[in-house]
C-alpha cells in the first residue's frame, strides 16, 4: 500500500533541491507524483518550494480537480501540464517543472539541447527539444508539450522553463539536474570557441550502451520523429524535431552582424 505522508515528505525534499540548487526562485517550479489512475500529488500554487512541508502538498483527480488540500493551500495553477503528460505517457509516475538558469537561457533563446557533447549526457537523455510558448496556467502549454511526449523525457519551455518526468519522482528529478548540466556545459563550451561534438558512429555505440542497459523512458535510440521520417537521429541533424532548430554557425554569423552593427564596424 502506498504511503502518501511518505511521498508527500519526497516531494518536500525534491522541491528544497531544486530550491538550493536555484532551479527555482521565489515561488516557481511545480512538482506531481501519480498515486493511481484518479489520484495525484501535488505542491500548491503560491508556496516556494524550498519551504514546504507534508500538509502544503495537494491531492487532485485526473482532470485536476481538488480531492484534498489543507487550508488556503490551492494545487500548483500548471496542473493542466502534469495532468497531460500522465494522461499521454502511461510510464510516467512523476513530473518536475522549474527554471534552471542556464536550461531556461536555452530555452528563451530558442536553441534546443541537441549537440552530442558528452556520453552520459547521450545516453540518459537523447536530445532535449523546445515546446513552441505557451501562456501559464492554460492549455496553451499541454498543447505545445503533446506532440513530443512519444519521444523525449525533458522539454524545454519556450521562454519558460524545462520539463522533466520519469517512472519515479527521484528519476524525474535527476533527469531535471542532468538538463541543467548538459546545458551549462553546451553554454560554457560555446564560449570556449565551440564544443567538439561526438561523432555519428560514436553517438550510435552509445544508443547500443543504453540499449543494452534496458534503460527505461523515450530516446532518440528508440524513438526518433527524424528516424521515423527516414533522417538521421536528433543528435546529427540538430534538429531535434522542433521548428526551433538553427544552424549554429548562421546563429553565430548573425550576432556577429548584429554587435558589428552596433560598434559601427562595416
Amino acid at each position: 500500500m502506498i504511503n502518501e505522508f511518505e511521498i508527500k515528505k519526497e516531494i518536500c525534499e525534491i522541491g528544497k533541491r531544486i530550491y538550493n540548487k536555484g532551479m527555482v526562485a521565489s515561488n516557481d517550479g511545480n512538482i506531481s507524483v501519480k498515486l493511481n489512475e484518479n489520484e495525484f500529488l501535488c505542491t500548491p500554487t503560491g508556496v516556494s518550494k524550498g519551504f514546504m512541508t507534508p500538509e502544503y502538498i495537494c491531492k487532485v483527480d485526473k482532470d485536476g480537480k481538488v480531492i484534498q488540500a489543507n487550508g488556503k493551500f490551492k494545487p500548483s495553477s500548471e496542473i493542466k501540464m502534469h495532468m497531460r503528460v500522465y494522461k499521454e505517457r502511461p510510464d510516467v509516475n512523476a513530473v518536475v517543472h522549474a527554471h534552471p538558469m542556464y536550461a531556461t537561457a536555452f530555452a528563451i533563446a530558442g536553441i534546443p539541447l541537441t549537440q552530442p557533447i558528452m556520453p552520459e549526457a547521450v545516453i540518459s537523455l537523447g536530445c532535449v527539444p523546445i515546446a513552441e510558448y505557451g501562456t501559464p496556467s492554460t492549455e496553451e502549454i499541454p498543447d505545445a508539450v503533446s506532440k513530443y511526449l512519444p519521444y523525449y523525457d525533458a522539454v524545454l519551455l519556450e521562454n519558460h522553463g524545462a520539463l522533466s518526468y520519469a517512472d519515479s519522482l527521484l528519476a524525474a528529478y535527476h533527469k531535471m539536474e542532468s538538463v541543467e548540466f548538459y546545458a551549462k556545459l553546451l553554454y560554457l563550451s560555446r564560449q570556449l570557441g565551440g564544443p567538439k561534438e561526438l561523432s555519428k558512429d560514436q553517438v550510435e555505440r552509445l544508443y547500443e550502451i543504453r540499449r543494452q542497459f534496458g534503460m527505461t523512458g523515450k530516446h532518440p535510440a528508440d524513438l526518433c520523429m527524424n528516424n521515423k521520417a527516414g533522417k538521421q537521429s536528433c543528435h546529427n541533424c540538430g534538429a531535434s524535431g522542433s521548428n526551433k532548430g538553427s544552424d549554429s554557425d548562421a546563429l553565430v554569423a548573425e550576432i556577429t552582424r548584429k554587435v558589428m552593427e552596433q560598434l559601427g564596424v562595416k
